[in-house]
């Protein structure tokens, strides 16, 4: 699936991120990135199922889980249209945006990541979260120490004070400060070519599946 060709031009992009180059190599582009990323998708397909129901790996071109290559500039400064990485979101059913919970996969030259849980949710589902978490004191405490024995780190943006309603000295203080609900393992580069890259990322994406179902439950979401 992926290649040795799939890292190289997201080099090759990184160092030529305007539309001219772009469209020069837009026939790599779907050689060696968006179709050994969608046929990825399509073969995480069953091994997902196996985890939950209540996530979809969509190989559409448009529209599934591979994000678009083209950035969003409006409200940034940095104005190179395009990504230099691949990302691949396996969203839950009710979700539809990058801010519904599911399984991630980041492929880029310098790093390599996958990641699980909610990203930046809206302010009610924060609010759901914190109350589960508080409601479910051993369970998370149980959750997120076997998640970092398997090599996992919790992530994401935190609030400088404890929210409102909790207390200072809160045994999860830590946690209920947090804006996002993920946790994330880095891989090795080289794992992105190995002929058993699909079966090695199912089986981390398989040892968050306590995680992602705490926050589907807290949120009252089918998994």
């Amino acid at each position: 699936m992926f290649s040795k060709a799939t890292l190289k031009f997201l080099r090759e992009l990184e160092k030529n991120n305007n539309r001219d180059w772009f469209e020069a190599n837009k026939h790599r582009y779907e050689s060696d990135v968006r179709e050994p990323a969608l046929a990825y998708i399509e073969a995480m397909a069953p091994h997902l199922a196996k985890i939950s129901g209540s996530f979809v790996a969509s190989p559409k071109k448009v529209g599934g889980s591979l994000m678009r290559v083209y950035r969003d500039v409006r409200f940034s400064k940095d104005k190179t249209p395009y990504k230099t990485n691949i990302g691949i979101q396996f969203r839950h059913t009710a979700g539809k945006d990058v801010h519904a919970p599911g399984f991630y996969l980041h492929i880029e030259p310098k790093e390599v990541f996958m990641g699980a849980g909610i990203w930046r949710p809206d302010s009610n589902t924060v609010n759901h979260m914190r109350m589960h978490m508080d409601d479910s004191q051993a369970e998370w405490k149980k959750l997120t120490k076997g998640l970092r024995s398997k090599g996992f780190e919790l992530h994401g943006e935190q609030l400088k004070r404890p929210p409102r309603g909790y207390a200072d000295d809160h045994p999860l203080i830590e946690d209920l400060k947090r804006k996002d609900f993920i946790v994330t393992q880095n891989l090795k580069k080289t794992a992105v070519t190995d002929k058993d890259f699909v079966k090695y990322t199912a089986g981390l994406f398989a040892s968050t599946k306590g995680f992602v179902r705490f926050i589907c439950e807290a949120n009252d979401l089918d998994f």
